[in-house]
């Protein structure tokens, strides 16, 4: 494809018809648009446009488009056609970071990503100026340009977190802190200092803490290998910033907005992950620097309200603390007695705690609620932070943590029996809190495999659950319902089993729960016992012990089928309908 004004015109009019809804006239120029990006100059096509274009809609369909193709194409496979032209490659490296640079935020993270893209693949070996060429522009003063250096910097780097230790990862690694960490040190004290210039002008702070929190996430992919050495030597600096930060109360960066998380909780809840990181990792080194992070953050969650905006930089807090209680380095700062009622009663309880926020999810967004609470994907909620804590808590103080949380369970429990309709909450929240203060190890199998022998769970069972799976209605208190069932099904392997044929039955009951968390959970529960295997390989549950059973069974899953969310069901249909293992 020859670049001419022509060529691009007829690009443009294609590009138009893919945002058409109408498909008879989209898909044939999605067609026509695979069937070019083979040619040579086609990626070059698609940068001008974003770079030339009049129409911003076409501009930003063009850098869609390019970012795509770079994702389809840019990658050589061995023994397979380049898809891109060596031209194309070397001409679209030239240009790429300018164009990214120039172009509207919009346009910027489109390319930003694109960049990264190529970046996996090509930098350093082939690719030896990219950091050379981001690192002068942090010179420019012109926070859109840095910032979108900043964004490229963190698409490139974030997988260090993830990557397996190599000596070609480490050699990459020294490549770009000899580059890159100087730069960045020095751009992080310039923007708090800044920050200190326009502590009055709203529009320089949200441009200015959109940095600081990429340069925070930098910070942390850039550390998590391993603990450079610039960055003990620099220790200092970095962490008597952060911890300025944790401490600021700006009230012009505060929001209304209850949901989404302002630029002040972001930039926090990454320091808290940086400062979990060093106390995990690092704890040695950070040792000096811990004590004044822990008061700082112990604050933040002391004073930090329930509203889902701040979620996130409440479950790092919460992590921050829990990785700090695990390691024997800092065990005394939890030894007295009353730092313990104090995390307990401030920080543990009101983190476990049902929230408006937990009920609407419940109710309206069930796939995503057992998503989280049931098949583990939960790792940044309150609630999940919390059990951690308790866990990490209990690897010290076992004792003195579960006298503790007794008393609370048993007031959560004594406030729920004086009025079960309005305060369902206590006894959700103390089950939550006894769930997490038994469970020690646990695998997807088997559920918990090892439990705090503090907690009498079979007495706990006999006394709070099953009250609740016996209710001869199985719709009145769902969100207790599923709670009951959770138990049985986390707890399976710790639990006699007559416990678990009493509660068969019951379990069967609740799949007509209109709730669909609740019938999901009987329907998962069950296809959790009947795998159970007893001391002789077979099934736990027998045949025998399950015919008096099997009707209802039937029956009720075939009725469940019809249910909106009806997961699990056809599992428990294919081993209710095994002759060998259950019926």
């Amino acid at each position: 494809m020859e670049l001419n004004d022509a060529n691009l015109q007829t690009l443009t009019e294609f590009l138009r018809k893919t945002l058409d809804p109408d498909p008879t006239v989209r898909r044939p120029a999605e067609k026509f648009l695979e069937s070019v990006e083979g040619n040579q100059n086609y990626p070059l096509f698609l940068l001008t446009l974003l770079e030339k274009c009049q129409d911003n809609v076409i501009r930003v369909c063009a850098a869609v488009t390019f970012k795509n193709y770079i994702k389809r194409n840019w990658r050589i496979v061995e023994d397979e056609p380049n898809k891109v032209s060596d031209p194309d490659r070397t001409a679209i490296k030239a240009n790429i970071i300018n164009l990214m640079l120039s172009s509207p935020e919009q346009i910027q993270k489109q390319l930003s990503d694109a960049i990264s893209i190529i970046g996996r693949e090509d930098f350093p070996q082939k690719w030896p100026d990219l950091l050379t060429e981001m690192v002068t522009r942090f010179r420019s003063g012109d926070f859109h340009i840095i910032n979108g250096v900043l964004r490229t910097a963190h698409s490139l780097f974030k997988r260090y977190r993830h990557e397996f230790k190599s000596n070609e990862l480490w050699s990459e690694i020294k490549l770009v802190l000899d580059t890159f960490a100087l730069p960045l040190t020095e751009l992080f004290k310039a923007t708090i200092e800044l920050c200190q210039t326009h502590a009055t002008d709203i529009n320089a702070l949200k441009v200015l803490f959109s940095s600081l929190t990429l340069i925070s996430k930098l910070f942390y992919s850039l550390n998590f290998q391993d603990l450079p050495e610039f960055f003990e030597d620099n220790m200092e600096t970095w962490m008597t910033n952060f911890h300025g930060l944790l401490t600021l109360d700006n009230k012009l960066l505060q929001t209304d907005d209850e949901e989404e998380a302002g630029l002040l909780e972001l930039l926090k809840s990454q320091i808290c992950d940086n400062a979990a990181l060093y106390a995990q990792k690092y704890d040695e080194e950070f040792q000096p620097y811990l004590p004044r992070f822990v008061t700082a953050i112990w604050n933040l969650l002391v004073s930090t309200g329930q509203e889902v905006k701040y979620d996130l930089l409440v479950s790092n807090a919460i992590q921050f603390l829990a990785s700090v209680c695990e390691r024997p380095h800092y065990k005394h700062l939890f030894e007295d007695q009353n730092t313990l009622t104090s995390i307990c009663e401030k920080v543990i309880v009101p983190n476990m705690e049902f929230r408006s926020a937990d009920e609407e999810a419940f109710e309206d967004n069930s796939e995503e609620y057992i998503r989280r609470d049931l098949e583990g994907s939960d790792i940044d909620t309150r609630r999940r932070a919390a059990c951690d804590l308790v866990r990490g808590l209990c690897k010290f103080f076992e004792g003195p943590v579960t006298a503790i949380f007794s008393g609370y369970v048993n007031s959560m429990l004594g406030e729920y029996a004086k009025n079960p309709g309005e305060n369902w909450k206590h006894k959700d929240a103390a089950i939550y809190l006894v769930t997490s203060l038994a469970s020690k190890a646990q695998t997807q199998k088997h559920g918990i495999t090892q439990a705090n022998e503090l907690v009498n769970l079979n007495e706990f069972f006999v006394n709070h659950i099953l009250s609740d799976l016996k209710s001869s209605n199985v719709n009145e208190f769902p969100v207790l319902k599923a709670d009951a069932i959770k138990y049985v099904m986390i707890f399976r392997s710790q639990l006699p089993k007559e416990q678990l044929l009493q509660a068969v039955p019951l379990l069967i009951s609740h799949l007509q729960a209109e709730s669909t968390v609740e019938h999901t959970y009987a329907a998962h529960a069950l296809e959790r016992l009947f795998t159970m295997r007893g001391s002789s390989n077979t099934t736990l549950i027998t045949p025998a012990e399950m015919a008096p059973f099997t009707e209802q069974l039937l029956n009720n899953l075939f009725k469940a089928l019809a249910l909106p969310g009806s997961r699990n069901f056809s599992n428990v249909l294919h081993y209710a309908s095994l002759p060998d293992r259950v019926v």
